[in-house]
């Protein structure tokens, strides 16, 4: 018999991304950004979730892909932690899909960089790839000390 788990799906610059169903606490569309002078580049600013300050993190620049387009409203992904939520700023939602571990991959040798530490596992999908994302490593700012471009997806 084998395990599936749930994982909440969203886009990020064509590909698909997710994580388990348990660290989402919702989906909300674009809100209003405070910017937060002087921080890093990955984070976008503070968002007032009824009464509640979020921090707003891109996760292109976090990832080290090509930021948003002009013009482009992103979707906020409201994952939590031990400590906080945090709002994961995405291209677009997708479907809550259910994945049976079978189709469980290890990320490819090749990823290299902040991509390595963040991907957990690569799930094959009948049309495509679901890349898991470690949502703890990918908050873990503290490589976030100082503004500047940490690509290297």
């Amino acid at each position: 018999m084998s395990i599936s788990q749930q994982f909440c799906t969203f886009v990020l610059d064509g590909a698909l991304f997710g994580t388990p169903v348990k660290n989402v606490q919702e989906v909300i569309l674009q809100q209003p950004i405070t910017r937060v002078p002087l921080a890093h580049h990955a984070v976008c600013g503070l968002i007032n979730l009824r009464g509640q300050i979020v921090l707003a993190l891109n996760l292109r620049r976090r990832l080290g892909l090509r930021d948003f387009a002009s013009g482009q409203q992103p979707i906020n992904v409201v994952v939590h932690t031990q400590q906080d939520s945090v709002s994961l700023l995405v291209d677009d939602v997708g479907d809550v899909l259910e994945v049976d571990e079978n189709t469980l991959e290890k990320p490819p040798e090749t990823l290299r960089g902040f991509a390595r530490k963040v991907v957990r596992a690569v799930y094959k999908l009948p049309t495509e790839l679901l890349l898991e994302l470690d949502i703890d490593r990918v908050l873990d700012l503290k490589d976030l000390t100082s503004p500047g471009d940490d690509r290297d997806f």
